[in-house]
Parts: structure tokens; C-alpha cells; sequence
């Protein structure tokens, strides 16, 4: 079996990587209308059923490739504009109206996502290959325990979202670039880093300071790839002690990406509603500034920046995030290679050209 090139690996790390979670959009972009999104290298159609549930399809059609997106909602499944094909929410033509019985119906001939709807965002499951039942859904106590409080900021940003990953796996950058924010003015601009292995992950950390700054930031993988840090908040800033963010960023093309940032604080009972009050009110238009700045400099990035690096001791974290990254992608591609070796249908759009055979 050969090695993938590094421009296969590239390819797929740009595309982001398979047999992962990730979240795709904030609930409020689904409705019972179907809609069309690019996420994961796939066109997407999403739409809810009658109870409310979200679906995922290729926005495709297995017949002659028109949107699904454009079609009518007919429950579980979509009614393709173009001839009326019905396709299932898990891929499966149903019927097709211009001729019944044809090879086609019955047929799983569209790619279908598994989805869950979770903390104010559509999420899908990325399969290298059809899966019945994915993996659980498995994400930080931050946005589980009802022992927390969070609100979800999206946003779309033009560049890479690897270099919205770099962003946040980069502690330092906020002593510079967030210097005037009231959360981020404190701590020494110089600092010497640790890496700190997790159950699921790794931190990377400034040693002998802790909340003072932006300290520190995990990764993790659990089945959903996420990051998370604190930010240290004066009185001010309300009860629940430190400010968590979960952060995800999943990419929408090569020059986009769409970022998820969960702003979380452990508070209950009359605490949960004086932080949730303070947030609407005094702290989500900082958050937002803060963000604005990062988006700006990302984005007035050469989209080949990482080409010409100079890395020192500071990046050793993104780093170590890039290299398992590829790791991951390498394994993945011989996995795909040994399946085609075997015969083995590499995804489902296999079965599209069983069905136009047919």
C-alpha cells in the first residue's frame, strides 16, 4: 500500500476529517423549508420532518442531480423538484412518480448524515462510509451538566478554519492582540508553555500562571474535536468564576469556515439568571469585539501563510495539534485504500452508479 502524498493529506485536513461530529449551523438556520448548506466538502439539504427533527442529505438527486434543497417536504423525505423523485431521510428512494416500480425505487441511492440537534446547533456525523447508528455525541461538561450555563456565538470567517483552530490553540496571541480587553490586560507578555497530556487530548499552558490571562487551551477528541479555555472575570463580570468557551470551527470551503464559540459559566439558581441578564446586557458586545479582532487578522492572512512560518517555543501547541491532525488524516486514507484493495465500497455514492447502471 503506498503512503498518501502530502497533497492527498492536504486535501482531505481541507475538507475536514471523517468519522467525526461536527457542528454545521445554529438551529435557527433549519426550519421546516429545506435549505441548502456547503459544509465538509458535501452540498448539503437539511430540513425538519413534522416532529421537528433535522435531516441531512447530499442536496442531490440520485436521478439526475438536481437540489433536493429546492424541493418539497413531504415529512421524512424530500420531493425532488425536477421530476418528483422521493428520497427518505436516510437515503432511500421511495418513489418515482413518472415511473413506478422502476430499479430505482427502493434503491439507498442518496447520501444521507446522521444529525442531532444539541445546545443551539445542528450537528452531523461525517462518516468515511454508511453507518446504521453513529457513535454518541460526546461533548465537554461545560455544554452537558446542567450545573452550567452557556450561549452560542457563530460566526462565518473567510480563511481556512484550520487557522481559526491555530487561533485558539495559540494562548499567547491574547496578551497582544486582546491587550485592551478588560479580561485580558493582566499576566507578564512573556511566558514559558508546557504541554499536559489529557484523557482525550493534551493542554497547552503557560507555566506558573494561572487565571491572570488566557492562560491555557485543551483539545480534545471524543468523537467531536474541541477546544476549551478560560478567561479569568473580575466581580464585574458576574458570579460563576471563570468564563469557559467551547470552541469548534468546521470548514464551509477552502476560504471559509464557519466557528462555534460556546461561552459557559458554572451558576444555579438565582446566579444562573443574574449571569444570563449580565451577558445579554453588558458582556456578549465585548465578546463579540473580541472576536471581531481575531476575525480581522485571520482573515488578512495569506491563505499559503503557513507556508513561510518561523514557529518558536510559543506554537509548540498548534504544533502538536497540526501533527495528530495528519496523523489522523494518514490513517484515515489507508483505511479508504485498503478498502478499495478489497473491494469494499470506499462510500455510498457507490451505489449512485449501481442505480444509473440499472
Amino acid at each position: 500500500m503506498s503512503t498518501p502524498t502530502p497533497q492527498e493529506v492536504d486535501a482531505l485536513l481541507a475538507r475536514g476529517l471523517q468519522d467525526l461530529w461536527y457542528p454545521i449551523c445554529p438551529s435557527s438556520f433549519v426550519k421546516e423549508r429545506p435549505v441548502s448548506l456547503k459544509r465538509l466538502g458535501h452540498k448539503l439539504a437539511l430540513w425538519r420532518d413534522n416532529d421537528g427533527n433535522v435531516h441531512a442529505l447530499r442536496d442531490r438527486c440520485p436521478h439526475r442531480g438536481a437540489p433536493l434543497s429546492q424541493g418539497v417536504n413531504m415529512g421524512d423525505r424530500l420531493a425532488c423538484p425536477y421530476h418528483g423523485i422521493e428520497v427518505r431521510c436516510d437515503g432511500t428512494v421511495t418513489s418515482v412518480p413518472a415511473s413506478p416500480g422502476c430499479t430505482l425505487e427502493g434503491k439507498r441511492a442518496a447520501l444521507a448524515f446522521h444529525t442531532r440537534e444539541a445546545h443551539g446547533a445542528i450537528w452531523i456525523y461525517n462518516a468515511s462510509e454508511p453507518v446504521d447508528e453513529p457513535p454518541p455525541l460526546v461533548l465537554p461538561d461545560e455544554l452537558t451538566s446542567p450545573e452550567y450555563s452557556s450561549f452560542l456565538c457563530y460566526s462565518e470567517w473567510r480563511c481556512d478554519y484550520r487557522y481559526a483552530v491555530d487561533n485558539v490553540m495559540d494562548p499567547m496571541h491574547g496578551t497582544f492582540l486582546h491587550k485592551m480587553s478588560h479580561s485580558m490586560a493582566e499576566g507578564d507578555i512573556s511566558a514559558k508553555f508546557q504541554l499536559r497530556r489529557t484523557e482525550h487530548g493534551f493542554v497547552f499552558e503557560k507555566a506558573g500562571q494561572r487565571d491572570m490571562n488566557f492562560d491555557w487551551t485543551e483539545f480534545a477528541d471524543t468523537g467531536a474535536q474541541w477546544l476549551r479555555l478560560e478567561i479569568p472575570y473580575p466581580k464585574t463580570g458576574g458570579p460563576g468564576g471563570n468564563f469557559a468557551i467551547i470552541g469548534f470551527a468546521v470548514p464551509i470551503t477552502n476560504e471559509l469556515c464557519g466557528v462555534f464559540f460556546w461561552r459557559c459559566r458554572r451558576v444555579s439558581d438565582w446566579m444562573r439568571d443574574t449571569w444570563r441578564f449580565l451577558y445579554r446586557n453588558r458582556l456578549e458586545a465585548r465578546h463579540w469585539a473580541v472576536l471581531e479582532q481575531d476575525r480581522v487578522v485571520l482573515e488578512s492572512m495569506e491563505p499559503d501563510a503557513w507556508d513561510h512560518e518561523h514557529l518558536y517555543d510559543h506554537d509548540v501547541g498548534l504544533s502538536r495539534l497540526r501533527r495528530h491532525l495528519q496523523n489522523q488524516a494518514i490513517k484515515q486514507l489507508n483505511a479508504k485504500a485498503a478498502r478499495a484493495a478489497q473491494g469494499t465500497p470506499v462510500a455510498a455514492p457507490a451505489s449512485l452508479k449501481e442505480s444509473a447502471a440499472a
